[in-house]
């Protein structure tokens, strides 16, 4: 974790955005900063409606803040495109968010994806998911915090 970076570096990463500015993202950032949260999950079609590559091992971003601050600076260690069915509780406890079960996590998976919010983002007002919706499971670790 003790890579350094120069400012122009750091200015010409991508964003690492969790969740939507608030409370939500607030929580998450603290548990990446403390080492709590060290995976996450997203839907493939985030990325397929952005025009986005898939997230690769050894990509780095800049983790940002509710306040749209730089806080650290993350690695990717691990990429896996499974359904939504086949997410382990290893997975979703490394999420740091207190799971204890595949349904608890399952069920605020499904909140977010389903929010209004992430339904405006995908530009699907009725998206939903099912078993066989493709998740991106990422593993990460800070590399340099600011």
């Amino acid at each position: 974790m003790n890579h350094a970076f120069e400012p122009h570096e750091l200015a010409h990463l991508p964003r690492a955005e969790f969740a939507f500015p608030g409370p939500l993202r607030d929580q998450l950032v603290e548990a990446i900063l403390d080492g709590i949260k060290t995976s996450t999950t997203s839907l493939k079609l985030e990325y397929e409606r952005q025009g986005e590559s898939l997230p690769l091992v050894g990509d780095r971003s800049a983790l940002i803040d509710s306040q749209d601050q730089l806080v650290a600076v993350l690695e990717i260690t691990s990429v896996r495109v499974v359904p939504l069915a086949e997410v382990d509780l290893a997975h979703a406890r490394d999420e740091g968010e207190g799971y204890e079960s595949i349904d608890q996590w399952r069920a605020a998976h499904e909140n977010f994806f389903h929010s209004p919010e992430l339904r405006a983002a995908l530009n699907e007002p009725d998206f939903t998911t099912d078993e066989t919706t493709p998740v991106v499971l990422e593993r990460f670790e800070v590399i340099h915090r600011l």
